[in-house]
């Protein structure tokens, strides 16, 4: 009998703390790499590749508030099951699918994070390894992955409970909608994937369905594919390879990827698509899905020793298997995790996917890639056929508007405020009853803009409380704009929040008069620090330097604003004032680990090397290091050739050569994942 229930379950979690009050004007991370497509690489993939890429992450805020400390806390969880499966959602986490335990077999499918630890990979920051993440909107980790998603419980004929997730992505104004289900008998978990575009224009899209899988030896990916794509040249480069092999590696088998890499697997054109992983028996989870789920991908962080270190980042505890390595399979809308796909105006896409076991000969799955193919076509065919699939996308279909009937989780009240915004526009709403984004949901946040937009006032806000609701976008910004104008925005936080949307729009002289207006009203670190950060842009750095300054006179506790002045004075080339700043700071917040890294930075490069010295001792844990990140490692260097330079009496060029031929990172500092292992 299928079943949907909500239950409680304790594991060690890591307080993701406060939403960074600094709005950020670029993405924390550079984006995917803007490569030449070469011969054989489909024009439409370097077209896509060049569009839709972003500007920053705002409205959202940064989630970088986290630490490595984990207490057992209560966790949310939707369970779907029946009898040969059980899948669990976390509500609270981006609704993403943590498990899916076959019952027959014993056996967990993904690879399951024994705790949730946040680390720095997603557009916000925070983010954590294992289960399938669903990613909606910009390429990347989702902005939504460490927060709620509105959940509800829809009741389908014969008697299949349906678990929604549903919210309003906010960098693309779009709704989108997940209806999971697990039928009576059935062996495989549904899951039915919805993006709605209201705007009377096309807007660029992605998504990608993440799967992480138990990474272990003999474990081998197999897709209908025999070609991939792959960047190369440093990143430069866009290449066809053929499957599985490439270069003298059999790349189908993830352990043998020496460094971290991605492989975009070209689908046969007209064949069922699909991906799976299966170990040395021939078993494994498989994904299937309907035709416009398009792309798949491999991504394997490598056999190397910054991969094997940034495996025990991720997953301190290991997995369910008691290990710590993981590799992702993935399933998305376009080829490659390079490019957004134009979405038709006023459009709506959709399709079914599929999840489960999968038991095929392991004599032909480990043995000719054709064959290994077929015996996959064939095993997926006695699990789920592709006459069943259609029937599930029929009955979807048919409950995909149904409205909810039980509210199991509340999202944010985005949605509600877009519905607003667009009627006082004059436009069209959402046609379907099944995502209501009730007033209800309506909350502190989105209050001074619904203010404004029903009243065409911008409330005047406690200067002390750091704001965490942005907005931008011409529409708001023409409000705004009219609001100051008329004088019922005329006050700090009326001008410090229209000089975000100017800055945000590229207009950085206008956005500095408005934070200058804003100080005439209350002297405040946010206006402060924002101006620093256009100063610097302009390459003001005296001025930027003085307004930092400032800003930490009145918050030297605001975590977010000390780390980006760290990073501002030792990137500029004054890290003599950063040092001279440290002994004002509170001591908690010295002996973090990224304040502790800054220092090291700034010491060494006053030729000091006592911080460096302590902070490598020490081995204090950065908590935010960023994926790719080589600070770390090129502090150890820096540090290692300046007592060399001087124990030799080198110049500290030659020294900075012979210490990365004579003195490799200790293991503990080494998250290098394009290294190759040492070959012994």
């Amino acid at each position: 009998m299928s079943e949907l229930r909500v239950e409680s379950w304790t594991m060690p979690v890591a307080d993701l703390g406060p939403e960074n009050p600094l709005p950020c004007f670029s993405p924390p991370w550079p984006g995917p790499p803007l490569v030449e497509a070469t011969a054989g690489v489909p024009a439409e993939i370097g077209r896509q590749s060049q569009y839709g890429r972003w500007r920053g992450i705002l409205p959202y805020t940064l989630q970088d508030g986290y630490s490595r400390g984990r207490r057992q806390q209560a966790v949310r969880v939707a369970v779907l099951e029946n009898e040969h499966l059980r899948a669990a959602f976390l509500l609270e986490y981006g609704g993403r699918l943590w498990s899916l335990f076959d019952k027959a077999s014993g056996r967990e499918l993904l690879a399951t994070n024994q705790v949730l630890q946040p680390a720095n990979l997603a557009l916000r920051n925070a983010w954590f390894s294992g289960g399938v993440e669903w990613n909606v909107g910009v390429i990347g980790h989702s902005a939504l992955t460490m927060s709620p998603l509105f959940a509800a419980r829809v009741e389908a004929e014969p008697g299949t409970p349906v678990l929604r997730l549903y919210e309003w992505e906010r960098l693309r104004q779009m709704p989108f909608q997940i209806d999971a289900f697990l039928p009576d008998d059935s062996r495989v978990l549904f899951v039915r994937v919805r993006l709605i575009n209201l705007h009377r224009e096309e807007i660029p899209v992605c998504w990608w369905s993440n799967m992480a899988v138990p990474e272990a030896p003999g474990v081998r990916v197999i897709v209908p594919a025999n070609a991939a794509f792959t960047v190369a040249d440093q990143g430069r480069s866009l290449i066809r390879i053929p499957v599985p092999e490439h270069a003298g590696l059999d790349y189908s088998y993830p352990l043998q990827t020496t460094h971290a890499a991605g492989y975009y697997f070209d689908l046969e054109s007209g064949r069922r698509p699909w991906i799976t992983a299966l170990d040395q028996a021939g078993q494994g989870v498989v994904q299937t899905s309907t035709a416009r789920l398009r792309g798949r991908t491999l991504f394997a962080l490598g056999s190397g020793p910054g991969g094997a270190k940034w495996h025990q980042f991720l997953a301190p505890e290991g997995f369910h298997a008691e290990h710590h390595r993981y590799f992702e399979i993935e399933a998305g809308l376009a080829h490659s995790h390079l490019e957004h796909l134009p979405m038709p105006a006023q459009g709506e896409w959709s399709w079914l996917e599929a999840y489960g076991l999968l038991d095929a000969d392991p004599g032909r799955v480990h043995g000719d890639w054709q064959a290994a193919q077929k015996a996959v076509d064939e095993a997926l065919e006695a699990l789920i056929p592709e006459s069943v699939m259609q029937a599930a996308e029929r009955w979807s279909a048919a409950v995909i508007d149904r409205p909810p009937q039980t509210l199991l989780q509340t999202g944010s009240g985005w949605g509600a405020l877009a519905r607003h915004e667009r009627a006082a526009q004059g436009e069209a709403w959402l046609s379907t009853p099944g995502i209501p984004f009730a007033d209800e949901t309506l909350g502190p946040a989105q209050a001074p803009w619904l203010r404004l937009l029903q009243d065409g006032v911008f409330p005047e806000a406690p200067p002390q409380e750091a704001s965490t609701s942005f907005m931008v976008g011409p529409r708001w910004r023409r409000r705004l704009e009219a609001a100051v104008a008329a004088g019922r925005a005329d006050n700090w936080n009326g001008w410090y929040h229209l000089g975000i949307m100017r800055f945000y729009d590229g207009e950085v002289g206008l956005a500095r008069l408005a934070w200058q207006q804003s100080l005439a009203h209350v002297t405040t670190p946010w206006a402060l620090r924002n101006l620093a950060l256009a100063a610097a842009e302009e390459g003001e750095l005296d001025e930027a330097a003085a307004h930092y300054r400032e800003a930490l006179r009145l918050a030297p506790a605001l975590r977010p604003l000390v780390l980006e002045a760290g990073r501002f004075f030792v990137d500029a080339g004054r890290p003599g004032e950063w040092l001279a700043l440290l002994p004002e700071l509170p001591p908690a917040l010295r002996r973090e680990g990224r304040v502790r890294l800054l220092e090291a930075q700034a010491a060494l490069a006053c030729g000091e090397t006592e911080a460096a010295i302590a902070f490598f001792v020490d081995a204090p844990i950065v908590a935010d290091l960023r994926e790719g990140e080589m600070t770390l490692e090129n502090l150890w260097f820096e540090w290692q050739a300046l007592g060399l330079a001087r124990e030799r009496g080198l110049a500290l060029e030659a020294a900075r050569q012979q210490v990365r031929r004579e003195r490799p990172v200790p293991p503990a500092f080494d998250f290098d994942m394009f290294r190759p292992p040492v070959e012994e």
